[in-house]
């Protein structure tokens, strides 16, 4: 394997358990926001603290080099996609998407 490809790789696998973590606590952050006694606190905190963790992760891994971050935003989005065919909205009523 050549070395462009594994820190492709690399790149993948960091994107994808990055965005695992971001859309989990996206996950618990919804769950818990209608017995928030300050929903608006916590929604724009998790933010916060989500998007720091995913772009300074992606940032430490990709560490300047353009193709490490495409994949790893790469592996971001097909962990979403993933996410969103298996508990989007239509899998929660049960109908076909």
């Amino acid at each position: 394997m050549t070395p462009t490809l594994v820190q492709g790789l690399a790149g993948l696998g960091a994107g994808a358990l990055l965005g695992s973590a971001y859309l989990g606590a996206l996950w618990w952050t919804v769950r818990r926001l209608p017995a928030a006694r300050r929903p608006g606190l916590l929604l724009v905190a998790s933010l916060a603290v989500r998007l720091t963790l995913l772009l300074g992760g992606l940032g430490w891994v990709a560490d300047g080099r353009w193709p490490v971050l495409a994949a790893g935003v790469v592996g971001f989005v097909l962990v979403r996609t993933v996410l969103v065919r298996r508990w989007g909205p239509a899998a929660a009523t049960g109908r076909a998407a």
